[in-house]
């Protein structure tokens, strides 16, 4: 399984865009909080991050209160927390590992080492061996996490300057065993666990103020320089445009002027040839007359030509006209005389006929 998204916990800007910069190259997305309280209530209402980036020094609730309320929470507690300090030890990393904390991310970030524990992370996941994180005495970690380690045994108690011989009888047994007399080292090493803690949260506040502002600053700074650079480049290319043009015009100009001179030129040469061959000479005309008087004699000859090829088509085709009318002619007349002569020899038919066909009834009246 990849390590897709993460919450980065931290009251630093600086530490958190400088963390930021560094996942976003591995394309993880990053959510961000300012401050413990603020993570809490992202992981209240948003969707479960895969990993937690938490500080360790932070104003309110601190890095080790946050991951306990984490962990302590079953909705989110499945959620490994990469604790991110400037304090790494081999005790220390125990300790935190002993309420909740996966790994240790030593600040500033590097790459490596963001790599190394991203990597161990994703292969922890995928095969589902993420330690478990048990809370050991949570109040005594939360308490203990900024101070200097006393030497007072575990199970003694404090005891205001007691006096020599006093003892405190409970249950037949005497409690001054485990009385640690309140001396003035003591008092003094439990002054100085103060204050240091107390520098040190201070001065933690003072760097993020001061690493904030800086991180405003070089921000606002980068800004207008970019402005600047913007504008002055923008100056720049249209002064550069300006030049151009400038140029290109003259050269426009230069060129027209050399085009309308080598025009010039060439015309001049030209209007010199044609001056010189303008005019026909007396050979000219006497070529051109000849020309014409053959062209005459050409053109003569050919219509002489052309009427009396005209002429004999026109006799061939009145001949064919005259013969063609003259056999459709007697083609008709020989057609008239053969239907009058089978009119004749109708009507003789019909006369003969008729004598016979009397001469047979006379004879029958005869011989009857």
């Amino acid at each position: 399984m990849a390590i897709k998204n993460a919450l980065l916990v931290d009251d630093s800007k600086v530490a958190r865009f400088a963390l930021s910069k560094l996942l976003e190259s591995r394309d993880m997305e990053v959510n961000m909080a300012g401050s413990a309280e603020e993570a809490l209530d992202y992981l209240s209402k948003s969707e479960r991050p895969d990993v937690i980036f938490m500080d360790h020094l932070m104003p309110g609730m601190n890095g080790v209160e946050a991951t306990k309320a984490i962990k302590g929470d079953p909705t989110t507690a499945g959620i490994p927390i990469i604790m991110c300090t400037s304090k790494k030890s081999s005790s220390f990393t125990e300790e935190a590992k002993n309420f909740g904390v996966y790994n240790i991310l030593t600040k500033p970030p590097h790459n490596e080492g963001l790599n190394q524990v991203l990597d161990d992370l994703a292969r922890d996941v995928t095969e589902g061996t993420l330690p478990d994180s048990p809370l050991t005495d949570p109040v005594q970690a939360a308490n203990q996490e900024d101070e200097e380690p006393f030497n007072i045994p575990t199970n003694a108690a404090v005891d205001m300057a007691p006096k020599s011989g006093e003892t405190d009888m409970l249950n037949g047994h005497t409690a001054s065993s485990n009385l640690v007399p309140l001396t003035s080292d003591l008092i003094e090493q439990i002054s100085r666990s103060a204050v240091k803690t107390h520098i040190n949260n201070r001065l933690h506040e003072l760097l993020s103020s001061l690493f904030d502002e800086q991180f405003d600053h070089l921000k606002r700074a980068l800004d207008e320089t970019r402005n600047k650079q913007e504008a002055v480049l923008d100056e720049r290319l249209d002064a550069m445009s300006k030049m151009l043009e400038d140029r290109t015009k003259n050269l426009r100009d230069e060129i027209a002027a050399e085009v309308n001179l080598h025009v010039g030129l060439e015309l001049k040469e030209l209007k010199s040839e044609l001056k010189k061959n303008s005019g026909f000479t007396s050979d000219h005309m006497a070529e051109l007359k000849d020309h014409i008087t053959s062209v005459q004699t050409i053109d003569t000859e050919f219509w002489q030509t052309l009427q009396s090829e005209a002429i004999q088509q026109a006799h061939e085709i009145s001949r064919e006209t005259a013969e063609d009318i003259a056999q459709r002619t007697i083609d008709l007349f020989i057609a008239q005389q053969r239907a009058a002569t089978s009119r004749i020899y109708t009507i003789g038919l019909a006369v003969s006929l008729g004598i016979f066909s009397a001469g047979v009834i006379w004879l029958s009246g005869l011989f009857g």
